[in-house]
C-alpha cells in the first residue's frame, strides 16, 4: 500500500498536496482506488466554484459502483485533470495506475490554509485504513 509521506489525507481517502501561493492537487488515495475497482468515469462540474471543506466536488465510477469525492479542504476548483476528462483524455484509469501522480483529480486554490492541519499524516492514515 503506498502512502506517502509528503501528503495530507482525509478520513473520505482523499489526499492533498500543497504547492506554492495556496494552490494544491487533490486526487484519491491508493487504498480508495483499491477498494473502487477499475475506474471507468470521472465527473467534476464544480470548477470555478468555491467549495467548503466536506463538500462534494464530483465523483468517480468504477464498473461496480459510484463514489462522491470530498473537498479535504476549502477551496476554488481552478482544474479538472484534463487527461481524466472525457471530452480531452478521457483516461480514467490513470488514478488506478499512478493515484499521486499523474492521476491527480482537481487542482485548488485553498482559502483555508490553515485546515490542513486538521488532516492525517501518512502515519495517521495508515492508522485510519488498518495497513
Amino acid at each position: 500500500m503506498n502512502i506517502p509521506a509528503n501528503l495530507k489525507y482525509s478520513e473520505e481517502h482523499e489526499w492533498i498536496r500543497p504547492e506554492a501561493d495556496g494552490i494544491a492537487y487533490v486526487g484519491i488515495t491508493d487504498f480508495a482506488q483499491g477498494e473502487l475497482g477499475e475506474l471507468v468515469y470521472v465527473e467534476v462540474d464544480t470548477v470555478g466554484e468555491t467549495l467548503g471543506k466536506g463538500e462534494v466536488f464530483g465523483t468517480v465510477e468504477a464498473v461496480k459502483t459510484t463514489s462522491d469525492l470530498y473537498m479535504p479542504v476549502s477551496g476554488e476548483i481552478l482544474e479538472f485533470n484534463p487527461q481524466l476528462d472525457e471530452n480531452e483524455g478521457d483516461n480514467p484509469t490513470l488514478i488506478n495506475e499512478d493515484p499521486y501522480g499523474e492521476g491527480w483529480i482537481v487542482k485548488i486554490r485553498m482559502t483555508d490554509p490553515s485546515e490542513l492541519d486538521g488532516l492525517l499524516d501518512a502515519e495517521a492514515y495508515q492508522a485510519l485504513i488498518g495497513a
